[in-house]
């Protein structure tokens, strides 16, 4: 769908310079987009790629506006945040241009004792089980599972061979894309003699409002109490989170990440690819840790936090990695080291006062 750009700045606010029936169809990058498209400058580096584009519109910052508007012929909108600006407008101008009618499908089986607002959709296969909910305008794709009292909220889409397990929740408006596992056992056991007996997990999820979960990320159910992610929490693809953790409203964790159990994070957190993250910790709101990062102990302070070891080349790396096995014995080294050099440096000083006592005796 199209809109013109007086459209976008009644919807979205901003400053338009220039046409504002000018119509743009799509979101474009800016060095290829074209006579139709939109493009945005987030990065102040590219104000000379911005100011040579082709776009028919431009949504950019006030610091970068004089710079680009010298050579930049097409109309602008100035805003203080112009990724923020940028999301909302493609999810504007691609949204769906189909959305499935409400019902259900004939190969649905859905247990008489579950509940699914008229206004939901539910998908080829799909299993609903008894004392479910669905609720208004949500849609359920095919091969999806929803296990026993489980409420999927308004609006909700639940993609492709999406499995929400007996009893967790998840608010409005969110989306779970395929292969999601929402609600599996989590990793309990005791151990007896070197034998492992498994501790029932009876606690939920619950996932509030505005969440995205990513392809093949695994939420574990709590062991006694529930799992909670937060209201406008991201979760990217392949994503581990252990049960009974608790994630703050809308932090972000990127591919990979890993939460051990009982963890508590704040809110406004992100997690960069692969961070690791102990169990039994508490991380406070505003934390932001870096790709790789192994976070062993509970974050008091906000801030950006980092803990890897830089890639280097192969040979250089091995050199190193083997400096830091031998880090201990080299300490003790340099303190036996330090102690002769004390002990010389004493000996030479009492040598000194010797030679200076002979030389005053002898004038």
């Amino acid at each position: 769908m199209g809109a013109r750009l007086v459209e976008l700045v009644t919807r979205f606010g901003g400053r338009l310079e220039g046409d504002p029936d000018i119509e743009v169809a799509r979101i474009a990058p800016l060095d290829r987009a074209g006579a139709t498209d939109i493009s945005f400058l987030s990065n102040s580096r590219l104000r000379a790629v911005a100011a040579h584009s082709r776009a028919a519109a431009l949504i950019l910052a006030p610091l970068d506006e004089p710079e680009v508007a010298a050579t930049y012929a097409g109309a602008r909108i100035v805003t203080n945040n112009p990724y923020a600006y940028f999301a909302r407008t493609a999810q504007y101008l691609c949204a769906p241009g189909h959305t499935p009618a409400p019902g259900i499908h004939p190969t649905a089986a859905v247990h008489p004792g579950a509940r699914v607002d008229p206004t939901a959709f539910l998908g080829p296969h799909v299993t609903v089980e008894e004392g479910a909910a669905i609720g208004p305008g949500a849609v359920i794709d095919a091969g999806c599972y929803i296990g026993r009292d489980a409420s999927v909220g308004e609006r909700t889409h639940f993609f492709a061979n999406v499995t929400f397990h007996a009893r967790c929740v998840i608010g409005a408006r969110g989306i779970v894309h395929s292969g999601a596992v929402i609600g599996g056992d989590g990793f309990g056991f005791a151990v007896d003699g070197g034998v492992y007996i498994k501790i029932p997990q009876t606690g939920r999820v619950v996932i509030g409002d505005d969440v995205d979960i990513g392809s093949n990320t695994a939420v574990d159910r709590g062991a006694l109490d529930d799992t909670v992610i937060e209201d406008g929490v991201k979760l990217d693809n392949l994503i581990q989170i252990g049960h009974n953790c608790r994630i703050g409203a809308h932090t972000a964790m990127a591919g990979c990440v890993g939460v051990a159990g009982s963890a508590n994070i704040g809110r406004h957190c992100t997690f960069g690819g692969a961070a690791m993250i102990n169990g039994h910790i508490d991380i406070v709101d505003n934390v932001h840790v870096t790709a790789g990062t192994l976070v062993p102990n509970s974050i008091t302070a906000p801030g950006r936090y980092t803990g890897f070891y830089p890639m280097a080349p192969n040979a250089e790396w091995e050199r190193n990695a083997a400096l830091l096995r031998n880090l201990s014995a080299m300490r003790e080294k340099i303190k036996v080291l330090e102690r002769a050099v004390k002990v010389l440096g004493g000996e030479q000083t009492g040598q000194s006062s010797r030679d200076a006592s002979a030389l005053t005796r002898s004038s």
